[in-house]
């Protein structure tokens, strides 16, 4: 007769009314792990199984628990002192933002897209943030849920359906715990309200995090004054960016669809590791089943699909922050003497991620570091150099005038063929970007 695993030569009565043998979850139901069902393999009590799981739990909606998500983000933010921001600091933050718009409008032509400034707490940016993060990461968690199911062949998932349904929900409490302390970790570390590159804030709001500026301008032996400044300029030519070029939201928020929809849950694999994790696990445990995400049960390996989407969203971030880089640099040139060295700490910040920014990547596979950030701005401000600022913003114009990764690899190289004209009208700039879409 079969042990708890299943891997024995007979097959018992007890191993045919288990719907999961041969399948990945063949260990996890069997009678062989601690507390559960009886010896020799024989199915366990279900029912009682998965009412302490449901007791883990309340209902809600789609792949993850975003109530609870956003309760454990918020706990974790509330272990270190998060005070309110001042009024001194919300004026400090409205008139740094100000002066960055006044300097933005000679370096570049998109006009100015700021409509609010807001100073805010840690726990402000998640409950700021969270809508769009819902965007990012449900997708991601909706195909791991249905990944899981999608491993199981067709006769286990027919006469497993309702379990499935709830080990589903399980799974998603769990991810929701998971991204909840993601990111109360990311809190803990963003400067403003677009420093990972996306659009996180409702548009036109410029917002900073004075907490975590105040421990980013320790030890760089710059005054908070300048580094306020400096993070304001980033913020407002993000809103400048954003607002000028529509499709750049959903070019980016595209890429982590794409990259949901590209995840492939390999049965075989995931067998493997679901043993290796449950060894030693007790199921009755809720804390010890929650080691099924913290082990990293969703670590899988991207398919070619991920491999694409991700590429192409990380070309896309540090296309974003090297024009961000670029015309901050242009903007600060002649007036800031600090500028560079805040420049290089940014861009050392950016390109290493932190530890939060660690977690998340784990989590759900995406990572929001634009590691080509230097090849970006460098590829930037060399066709200011040789073609204008005008040229320059133009190639926002359209997606498919982007520099692609073998640009960033040559980025002085970057359209070095093209000349810019004496004079662009409207009619000049449509018909070279009708030359450039039809390959001319």
């Amino acid at each position: 007769m079969s042990t708890g695993s299943g891997s024995g030569s007979g097959e018992g009565p007890d191993d045919a009314q288990n719907p999961f043998k041969g399948t990945p979850f063949e260990q996890f139901f069997s009678g062989g792990m601690p507390g559960l069902g009886g010896a020799g393999g024989a199915m366990p009590d279900l029912q009682a199984l998965f009412g302490q799981i449901q007791a883990m739990m309340q209902p809600y909606d789609g792949a993850l628990n975003w109530e609870v998500a956003e309760d454990i983000a918020r706990k974790s933010v509330a272990q270190s002192p998060d005070p309110t921001p001042s009024q001194r600091e919300k004026d400090a933050v409205a008139d740094a933002v100000r002066l960055a718009d006044h300097w933005l409008d000679e370096a570049t032509g998109f006009p100015s897209a700021v409509t609010t400034t807001a100073a805010w707490s840690r726990a402000d940016w998640i409950v700021q943030t969270l809508e769009v993060w819902k965007v990012l990461v449900e997708p991601v968690a909706e195909q791991s849920v249905k990944g899981v199911s999608a491993a199981l062949p067709p006769e286990a998932q027919a006469a497993a359906g309702p379990i499935l349904g709830m080990l589903g929900k399980a799974i998603g409490a769990m991810l929701a715990n998971q991204v909840g302390a993601a990111l109360g970790g990311l809190a803990g570390e963003v400067l403003t309200a677009s420093d990972i590159g996306l659009p996180l804030s409702a548009p036109g709001r410029a917002a900073l995090v004075p907490a975590n500026v105040t421990a980013f301008a320790e030890g760089l032996d710059v005054s908070e004054d300048d580094v306020v400044l400096y993070l304001a300029l980033r913020e407002a030519a993000h809103q400048r960016l954003f607002a000028s070029v529509p499709w750049l939201r959903d070019h980016l928020l595209g890429a982590v669809k794409d990259y949901a929809g590209g995840l492939e849950i390999n049965a075989e694999g995931l067998q493997s590791r679901i043993e290796e994790q449950m060894r030693g696990i007790d199921p009755s445990n809720p804390e010890s089943l929650q080691q099924l995400i913290e082990g990293g049960l969703f670590d899988l390996p991207k398919s070619p699909a991920q491999q694409a989407a991700l590429e192409r969203l990380e070309i896309a971030l540090a296309l974003v922050e090297g024009w961000v880089d670029e015309v901050v640099g242009q903007a600060t040139e002649s007036r800031m003497p600090a500028a560079t060295r805040l420049q290089e700490a940014v861009r050392r910040r950016r390109a290493a991620g932190g530890p939060a920014e660690e977690t998340f990547a784990a989590l759900v596979g995406l990572e929001l570091r634009p590691r080509r950030l230097r090849d970006a701005s460098t590829l930037w401000g060399s066709l200011r150099t040789r073609q204008g600022t005008e040229a320059r913003d133009g190639v926002w114009t359209h997606p498919d005038l982007l520099p692609t990764s073998a640009d960033l690899d040559d980025p002085l190289g970057f359209r070095e063929d093209a000349a810019a004209p004496e004079s662009l009208t409207e009619d000049d700039f449509d018909a070279e970007l009708r030359k450039l879409l039809d390959g001319e």
